[in-house]
C-alpha cells in the first residue's frame, strides 16, 4: 500500500511531457527561449528572433494541419510572438495565430497536447489544469493572446456542433487599465478531435450597464475594509462580474450576444 501511495505521489509530481511530435516543437521553442533570454538586443538578434518565430510557425503548421477560419488569413503565424522571457506578453498559447486587419478578430489553432502542456506551464498563474475549467476562467483568455488582462462577465450558451467535443463562449472586457465597463468582447473556444480553436472578437456586441450590479459595485467600493484600495477594487470587481453573470440573461441585448457568439463558432471548420 505504501509503495502504491508513493508511486501516485511521484506521478503527480512528475512534469507533463507532450506526445512526440509536440515535444519536438516544445524542445525547439525552449532552446530558442534559453538563447534569446540571455542575448543582448541588437539588429542581428532581432533578425535571428524573427527567423526563429518563422521556424516555429513552420513546425506548428505540420502539427496543426489545415486550419482555415472564415474571414481570416489562410496562413497563420506563431501565436508565441516573443521568445524573450522578460518581455511583456511572454508565454502566449502555443499554436498558429491568425488576425484580421486591425486585430478586431484574432484566432489561435493548436492541439490538445500543446494546450495541456501550456495549461501546466501557467499553473502558478492560477490557471485551472482541467481544460473545461480553464475555458470558463478569465485566466485562460488573459494569457492566451495579446498583452492585456481579461475580465469575464458572463458565459454565453452556444449550441455545440455535433462534431465538436467542446464549445464554450464568454463575454468580457480586455484592457490594460480598469476592466469595469460594458462588456463587448466575445471569445469562443471549441475542440474537434485533437484540434483546439480559439477566436476572440473585440467590439462584437453592444451591451449596457446593469443597474442592480452598479449598486453592488458602489456598495463594495464604499466599504472601509480592506484598507488597501487595490484589494477593495478587486473584491468589488469580483462581486460586480458575478452579479453581471447572474443578471445578463434577462437583459435585452443578451440574445444578440449569444447569436454573435454562435456566428463566431460557425466560422470554424467543425462540420
Amino acid at each position: 500500500m505504501r509503495s502504491l501511495a508513493l508511486l501516485c505521489l511521484l506521478l503527480l509530481a512528475a512534469p507533463i511531457h507532450a506526445a512526440a511530435p509536440e515535444q519536438h516543437y516544445l524542445d525547439l521553442r525552449d532552446r530558442y527561449i534559453a538563447k534569446f533570454s540571455k542575448a543582448r538586443e541588437s539588429d542581428e538578434i532581432s533578425k535571428q528572433h524573427d527567423a526563429a518565430l518563422k521556424e516555429l510557425a513552420g513546425v506548428l503548421r505540420g502539427l496543426v494541419g489545415p486550419a482555415a477560419i472564415k474571414g481570416l488569413p489562410t496562413e497563420g503565424k506563431s501565436n508565441v510572438d516573443t521568445l524573450f522571457r522578460d518581455d511583456v506578453g511572454f508565454g502566449h498559447l502555443d499554436g498558429l495565430g491568425f488576425a484580421s486587419e486591425g486585430d478586431k478578430m484574432q484566432a489561435v489553432v493548436t492541439t490538445t497536447e500543446l494546450l495541456k502542456h501550456w495549461l501546466h506551464e501557467h499553473r502558478e498563474d492560477g490557471m485551472p489544469q482541467e481544460r473545461d475549467a480553464a475555458f470558463k476562467s478569465d485566466r485562460f483568455y488573459h494569457y492566451a493572446i495579446q498583452d492585456a488582462a481579461f475580465a469575464k462577465y458572463a458565459e454565453l450558451p452556444v449550441t455545440k456542433p455535433a462534431s465538436a467535443s467542446t464549445a464554450v463562449a464568454v463575454l468580457g472586457v480586455r484592457g490594460n487599465g480598469g476592466l469595469k465597463a460594458p462588456p463587448h468582447e466575445i471569445d469562443v473556444v471549441a475542440i474537434k478531435d485533437d484540434k483546439v480553436f480559439f477566436i476572440a472578437t473585440s467590439d462584437a456586441v453592444k451591451t449596457a450597464e446593469i443597474p442592480a450590479c452598479e449598486k453592488v459595485w458602489k456598495q463594495m467600493m464604499a466599504r472601509k475594509t480592506p484598507q488597501d484600495a487595490m484589494a477593495r477594487e478587486d473584491q468589488a470587481m469580483d462581486a460586480y462580474t458575478k452579479c453581471f453573470a447572474k443578471e445578463a440573461p434577462s437583459q435585452s441585448w443578451f440574445a444578440a450576444a449569444v447569436k454573435k457568439a454562435q456566428s463566431q463558432l460557425d466560422l470554424l471548420p467543425l462540420r
